[in-house]
């Protein structure tokens, strides 16, 4: 009796196989999000996701098997409760006494883009994995851009 089972239980193990996504068992999809009236941080978790593939049946941890994200309208992303007047962003030059902070407001007129990169940033893995995936972002202030010729699909952001 115990054979038998033994027997079963190995077939069952031969049969049943893991995929693992490689470099060439999957299709980079891309993807447009407006940001336009989104909270940032959820929409920074969801960005991460595609970003890093998790949204696919194939979704491996060590392979980039994530979609190219196109955001728009980054300079019109919403904060919630106090955090346009409160949060900083902190820069250091690496000189003593370097260090520079500088507010939501500040960064929202002068760099918008970086508002959404320094949020998503921060959800991929500190490594070169994570360098190669952020470089499939890629962020616009204004309502328009470059990469109609990709055929983005429209995500929307729940």
């Amino acid at each position: 009796m115990t054979k038998r089972i033994l027997n079963l239980a190995l077939s069952v193990f031969l049969i049943m196989k893991t995929t693992l996504a490689t470099s060439t068992n999957h299709k980079k999809e891309w993807h447009v999000i407006d940001a336009k009236g989104q909270v940032l941080g959820r929409m920074a978790v969801q960005i991460a996701n595609l970003l890093r593939g998790r949204h696919k049946a194939v979704y491996t941890p060590h392979v980039d098997a994530g979609d190219y994200v196109v955001i728009i309208n980054a300079d019109k992303v919403a904060l919630t409760g106090r955090k346009e007047d409160n949060k900083r962003y902190m820069f250091y030059s690496g000189w003593m006494g370097g260090e520079s902070y500088k507010s939501v407001a500040q960064m929202r007129q002068n760099k918008p883009e970086f508002i959404i990169e320094h949020a998503v940033k921060g959800m991929l893995p500190k490594n070169r994995l994570g360098r190669q995936m952020i470089k499939k972002l890629k962020i616009h202030a204004g309502s328009e851009h470059p990469y109609q010729a990709q055929k983005p699909q429209p995500y929307t952001v729940s």
